[in-house]
């Protein structure tokens, strides 16, 4: 469910490395791609110290640009006033479409606001722990846990495990869509159903990304949506229509008649 027009948006992918594994930088700059063309890529940190050193592969391989940041006080991270200062430079210079903004801090809460009020779109990555202020702000916010450098490291895990039971992720999925979402899948198909209760697929996903930036269905271990929705046959009904393309259908939901 990427933004609408992405495949022609400029964006500025702005780092703070203290929140970010660099394991996941290749997962993370290939899931940007989805939503429009990188034009500036940059992060910061302290790259004196010793934690840094992995960094320098990652950053030549996606050439990202380091933005050395010292930490003039204790347990306070100083990348966040720079990279603020610079999203705001880059915002007045009228050359981007929107930011993505990868961090778990909730000092970025009005930067996503205030990006957002001079109509740019505004994609957020973090970690699961992210406060939900930060998330809210954002057009799009998206768990760094679910992209493919993360669930490539828990599936060798659960693989070298021999005394474990590989259980399937669709099955282990199920357990894990919880009513608030449920909730949440069935007023959005009624906020805009026809007049025999059908919704097109592509409209509910835009509304609920719009009602809850942080939804998408890998948090529940589905790669897409519709698999996502076809899990629900207890109360969800799917109508798979040919469209004018050839091999491409298009996919309607409504809910069931209790």
């Amino acid at each position: 469910m990427a933004l609408s027009n992405s495949k022609d948006l400029k964006l500025a992918v702005l780092i703070d490395a203290d929140n970010v594994p660099y394991s996941n930088v290749k997962g993370m700059m290939e899931e940007i791609t989805k939503f429009g063309t990188p034009t500036t890529k940059r992060i910061y940190a302290d790259w004196t110290k010793p934690n840094s050193n992995g960094w320098k592969g990652v950053l030549l391989e996606h050439a990202i640009t380091p933005i050395q940041q010292y930490s003039y006080t204790v347990g306070k991270n100083s990348s966040d006033s720079a990279l603020i200062i610079d999203a705001m430079d880059l915002l007045y210079s009228g050359k981007l479409d929107g930011f993505c903004i990868v961090s778990s801090d909730s000092d970025f809460t009005r930067l996503a606001i205030r990006l957002r009020e001079s109509g740019m779109k505004v994609i957020g990555i973090g970690e699961k722990k992210t406060p939900n202020s930060f998330i809210v702000a954002c057009d799009r916010f998206i768990y760094i846990e679910v992209l493919d450098g993360a669930i490539q490291k828990k599936k060798i895990k659960v693989a070298t495990d021999v005394k474990k039971p590989v259980e399937k992720p669709a099955e282990k999925a199920l357990h894990k869509i919880d009513k608030q979402t449920i909730d949440l899948i069935e007023a959005t198909i009624e906020d805009i159903e026809d007049d025999d209760g059908w919704a097109f697929l592509g409209d509910v996903g835009n509304l609920i990304v719009k009602k809850k930036p942080e939804f998408d269905p890998r948090n529940y271990g589905f790669s897409k949506l519709t698999p996502m929705l076809k899990s629900l046959t207890d109360i969800l009904e799917i109508d798979e229509r040919e469209s004018d393309k050839k091999g491409i259908k298009h996919v309607y939901v409504r809910l069931r008649f209790n």
